[in-house]
């Protein structure tokens, strides 16, 4: 396994790096997944949404954030203010990871390795999209865009500068759809609320 680097190309617009993706195989996951799923949103977007990696929905149909943790997501957005429409979704792999269960295809999270040999796409959206801040949704998210290992729980909420460019990290919607109907979710879903504001105040 290698990196993307060879695929990113010069000059690089987000259309440009959309159609470059598809041809990438700079880790494994291409193998199984039904296609590259790059981005949505505004290119020229002040607020970038990085999640973890395309789902089962997105997977089929292309489009990042479009399943039920899709979902939850647009419900945070909306509480916080910010119109999906004015943000800018990608993920830090952009292939979907997964096992069979029989006819099921269950979610398994990336390795490092991944987002390592994923990273070069994601890098070259954010200096594209040039965003006031960028919002890390989850850890692996996290790790991709800050360059480290992060702890969610003890730095999400917070302006990070490690990078130059404000981040903020947070849960990833996809951990609240395991608290729905249970007690603590709406708990969840206000504190996802709140970091997005902050994310939403910190731009220029």
């Amino acid at each position: 396994m290698s990196d993307a680097s060879e695929w990113v190309p010069d000059r690089p617009t987000v259309p440009r790096l959309a159609r470059a993706a598809r041809d990438c195989h700079g880790c494994e996951l291409w193998e199984d997944a039904t296609q590259v799923v790059f981005s949505s949103g505004d290119p020229s977007a002040s607020l970038v949404l990085v999640g973890e990696q395309p789902g089962d929905q997105e997977d089929r149909a292309g489009e990042p954030f479009v399943g039920p943790a899709g979902r939850v997501l647009d419900r945070a957005l909306e509480a916080a203010g910010v119109p999906r429409a004015e943000v800018y979704l990608t993920n830090a792999v952009k292939h979907f990871r997964h096992r069979l269960r029989g006819k099921r295809r269950l979610h398994q999270k990336p390795d490092v390795r991944h987002l390592v040999a994923c990273r070069p796409w994601l890098a070259a959206e954010l200096d594209v999209v040039d965003p006031d801040v960028v919002v890390a949704l989850g850890a692996s998210a996290g790790r991709s865009v800050l360059g480290r290992t992060v702890r969610v729980g003890a730095e999400r909420g917070r302006v990070l500068t490690d990078t130059g460019r404000p981040v903020v990290l947070t849960t990833h919607p996809s951990a609240l759809l395991r608290l729905q109907d249970r007690e603590g979710y709406a708990e969840a879903f206000d504190a996802l609320v709140a970091d997005l504001v902050t994310a939403a105040g910190a731009r220029g």
